[in-house]
């Protein structure tokens, strides 16, 4: 069960970071138009606009994996302070 919580997590986390970077694809077909029509040619908007798109994906990406290392940080930090709780009360009905 925890298993499918995780990938759906991530899959919510992937389209939320796809749909929410833009600014990269935009700022390079902006820079990409006036370029193109002093060139003209397509060359620098399919430069600009695959360079803006890929850069959006990778940031996207590195904002889900920080999401999810801290996720799993949290999740070790409560299983260590559950263990010891259990280590401590285990000493504690031993005395």
């Amino acid at each position: 069960m925890a298993s499918q919580e995780n990938v759906k997590h991530l899959e919510d986390c992937s389209v939320s970071n796809a749909l929410g970077t833009w600014v990269f694809s935009v700022a390079g077909a902006l820079i990409a138009i006036p370029v193109g029509i002093k060139r003209k040619s397509l060359a620098p908007l399919v430069f600009f606009g695959t360079t803006g798109t890929m850069v959006d994906i990778i940031m996207g990406v590195s904002a889900c994996e920080r999401e999810h290392a801290e996720r799993q940080m949290k999740i070790l930090e409560e299983q260590n302070a559950a263990s010891v709780a259990a280590v401590d009360v285990a000493s504690d009905d031993v005395i």
